[in-house]
């Protein structure tokens, strides 16, 4: 009897040619460094990164919640490959200021490594 193993398929994969970032758990590709917007963020975990885009992410309901920079409806995002909490998604911010946030991701730095070309 032949035993099959199911590889591991994910949603999106991105372009071998650009610098990327995945998940640290199990490697499902989450963003491309040109999605990175800044990397001065913080997270429950520690530093964190700001990003445009991301794949392979699955997001939770939205709620309020008073972060650093004031008062925010986020969303938890998490790896659609091994489910693990990645960080959040903006959904809303209450302050002017904070406007821009708004339809991006944090992704916090305990949960992603880089991939591709980092030399």
């Amino acid at each position: 009897m032949v035993k099959m193993t199911k590889s591991k398929t994910f949603q999106a994969y991105l372009p071998n040619c650009h610098r990327t970032y995945s998940c640290i758990h199990c490697r499902a590709h989450l963003a491309n460094h040109d999605e990175l917007i800044s990397k001065s963020f913080q997270g429950s975990q520690g530093r964190a990164y700001l990003f445009n885009s991301v794949v392979n992410v699955g997001c939770g309901p939205a709620e309020e919640r008073v972060l650093l920079t004031g008062l925010h409806a986020v969303a938890d995002i998490y790896c659609e490959n091994c489910k693990t909490t990645l960080g959040w998604k903006y959904e809303h911010a209450f302050e002017s200021s904070q406007k821009y946030k708004e339809g991006k991701f944090i992704i916090e730095l305990a949960h992603m490594i880089k991939d591709n070309g980092w030399d």
